[in-house]
């Protein structure tokens, strides 16, 4: 069985109870359940949650909440990869045969079926253990600047100062929307931004983190813009 487990704990600080707030007209978690049901290539969509209320909304978007989340998951410092390890574990110790596994964000209105379709044919044919999406950086990282301690300007690769920028080797981030992984691999907790994981590789234009007050006013800009442009959403 392929499963997409969402985590989706209620302690959330910089924005409370960003995964269910209203999100150009849904809870921001009924996105991410909605993409992964159009899928057609996940069986049973998980959300892994400590909320009830959170819970209740899962539900009435299509997802299961077979179990409520152990306090010890659900805490600032819990990390993603143990809490789809719980999820992977629970359902095995219940006899479900679990295969792929894909870790999808609750705050990933961006993501598409298809996307979610082309991180499994990923993951498949190339026989690594994650396929995640990813996205170029929009200026050379090469060119990053920082504040010295005297409130000044410093690079922090100098000797890129004069170098063209198409000369510079392009770069790549996590675009935190979802990690296909196999069973083996969600097991053993094996890390993920290693040599064994493949890129889904995303437009820039559909990537925003959602940490901030900042990040939210801005990530619904992107959304009702590419609503009237798009038939994805």
């Amino acid at each position: 069985m392929r499963i997409a487990v969402i985590p989706a704990r209620g302690g959330s600080k910089r924005i409370p109870r960003k995964n269910i707030r209203n999100f150009c007209g849904k809870p921001m978690l009924a996105w991410s359940i909605e993409a992964a049901l159009k899928s057609g290539c996940i069986d049973r969509v998980i959300v892994s949650t400590d909320d009830p209320e959170i819970a209740s909304i899962a539900r009435e978007h299509g997802a299961d909440v077979p179990f409520m989340r152990p306090a010890n998951l659900a805490d600032d410092y819990a990390g993603t990869t143990a809490v789809v390890q719980h999820a992977v574990q629970w359902l095995i110790s219940r006899g479900v045969d679990v295969s792929e596994t894909c870790c999808l964000y609750a705050t990933a209105p961006f993501v598409t079926a298809e996307d979610l379709r082309r991180g499994l044919d990923l993951l498949v044919q190339s026989g690594a253990s994650y396929a995640f999406s990813v996205t170029t950086y929009s200026f050379p990282i090469q060119r990053a600047l920082k504040l010295t301690e005297a409130g000044r300007i410093a690079m922090f690769h100098s000797e890129h100062a004069d170098t063209r920028s198409q000369d510079l080797e392009e770069a790549y981030h996590d675009a935190g929307q979802f990690y296909w992984g196999t069973r083996q691999a969600w097991l053993a907790a094996a890390a993920i931004y290693a040599d064994h994981s493949v890129p889904v590789m995303l437009p820039r234009y559909r990537v925003q983190d959602i940490d901030t007050p900042e990040d939210w006013e801005r990530a619904v800009w992107m959304f009702e813009a590419m609503r009237h442009h798009s038939k994805a959403w």
